[in-house]
Parts: C-alpha cells; structure tokens; sequence
C-alpha cells in the first residue's frame, strides 16, 4: 500500500483555504453589482439614536484616557493570573509556604506598578 505524500496531506487544507476565498469574494462582487444604490443625504448622514447628528464623528480623547485605559488592561490581566495562583496555593497549603511567598512577591511588583502610576499622575482624570 503506498504511503500519501505530504502534498495529499494537505489537499483538503488547500482545497477548504480557496473555498473560504472564493465565496466570500463572489458574494461581495454580486451585491457590489447586483444591489440598489440610492445614496440620499439622510442616508449617508452618520446614525445617532434618531437624534440629528452632533460634532465630528472622530472626536479627540486625551491621552490620558489611553493611559488610563492601558493601566486598567495591565492590572485587570494580572489580576487574572492570580486565580491560577490560588486553587494552586489551596492544594499544596501544606507542602510549602514559598507558593505563598511567590503570590506575594507578584502583588508586591503590582503595588510598586500601581503606586508608580498614582505618584507620576496617571490615574488622575481632569
């Protein structure tokens, strides 16, 4: 019995990638084509809770508020590797306490982290 070369391996990969192209592709040229355009000023005015529409549709933020937003990201993810710490620190309580220290060492860089933050003004919404 012979044995399948790699390229009849992946035939069915190559086959479903050109799939996934083609389709997506073809249905866009048709309703390109096919679909009614009737632009109007109402219709290609932006949509703001039926409301007429106020100011740009760009407007500017601070960069504090992207600070802001990536401290919070930073702290939320690190927050999240703390429940692996737990149920691990919960099942071995009684091998040793260094599971303990290391969580604490990990707050401790997160509070160094977070005091940094609040004493250069990060925090601080104006």
């Amino acid at each position: 019995m012979d044995q399948p070369t790699i390229y009849q391996n992946y035939l069915p990969v190559v086959v479903l990638m050109i799939i996934a192209v083609i389709i997506p592709t073809v249905i866009l040229i048709l309703t390109h084509r096919l679909g009614p355009r009737k632009p109007s000023e109402r219709k290609l005015s932006m949509y703001e809770s039926g409301m007429p529409p106020v100011g740009g549709a760009h407007p500017k933020f601070s960069v504090r508020f992207y600070i802001l937003a990536m401290l919070f990201i930073l702290f939320d993810i690190e927050v999240v590797f703390m429940y692996p710490w737990a149920v691990i620190y919960k099942k071995w309580i009684s091998v040793s306490n260094f599971i303990l220290f290391e969580g604490l060492v990990f707050i401790a860089i997160l509070l160094v982290g977070y005091i940094y933050a609040w004493k250069k003004g990060a925090l601080d919404w104006e």
